[in-house]
C-alpha cells in the first residue's frame, strides 16, 4: 500500500492542514527541518527539496507513520496532547478532524498532524478522539509561507 503518489498531490490534499510555525535555518547536509509550532519543536525530514525551505514564518503539513493509535475510553480527558519523543517521533491526544484514504487521518494535537497506518485501525470518524504514537522520521512538506491565500 502506497500513502501518496507523488508529494504534490499529498501536500495539495492536506494543505488546509498545515501547521503555522517557524522553520530555523537548516545545517548544512541534514535533510531535518527544525519546525517549532505549537509550542513545541519538532525535526522533520524534508520531504520537499533539500535547501527549498527558507527560514522564518511557514506553513507546514507535518505527516507522520503511526505506530499506534487507540480511540479514547468515555470519560478520559479530551485535552490535546502533544509530546516530542526521540529525534523525530511525537505522541499524543487529540480530536480527529478528517478521516481519509488511505488508512489516513487528521488530528488536532496542539497543531494538525496528519497521520497514516499501514496496518489495521480502528474506524474513526471526525470528532473522535483518539491517543497516539508515530514512528520515526516525522515528514515535513513546507507549503509556503502564506498558503492560506490558496484555499
Amino acid at each position: 500500500m502506497t500513502l501518496e503518489s507523488s508529494e504534490r498531490e499529498f501536500t495539495a490534499r492536506y494543505l488546509e492542514f498545515a501547521a503555522d510555525g517557524l522553520l530555523y535555518p537548516q545545517t548544512e547536509g541534514s535533510p531535518l527541518l527544525e519546525f517549532s509550532s505549537g509550542g513545541r519543536v519538532l525535526y522533520l525530514f524534508d520531504r520537499c527539496g533539500p535547501y527549498a525551505a527558507a527560514p522564518g514564518p511557514a506553513h507546514v503539513v507535518v505527516h507522520g507513520i503511526l505506530h499506534d493509535l487507540t480511540l479514547l475510553p468515555d470519560g478520559e480527558e479530551q485535552v490535546e496532547q502533544l509530546s516530542v519523543q526521540g529525534v523525530s517521533s511525537v505522541e499524543g491526544r487529540g480530536r480527529v478532524l478528517t478521516a481519509g484514504p488511505r488508512q489516513t487521518w487528521v488530528v488536532q494535537a496542539r497543531i494538525p498532524l496528519v497521520l497514516s497506518s499501514f496496518s489495521v485501525n480502528p474506524a474513526l470518524s471526525p470528532g473522535d478522539w483518539v491517543t497516539f504514537r508515530t514512528t520515526p522520521p516525522l515528514h515535513g512538506f513546507v507549503v509556503g509561507r502564506d498558503s492560506r491565500s490558496h484555499r
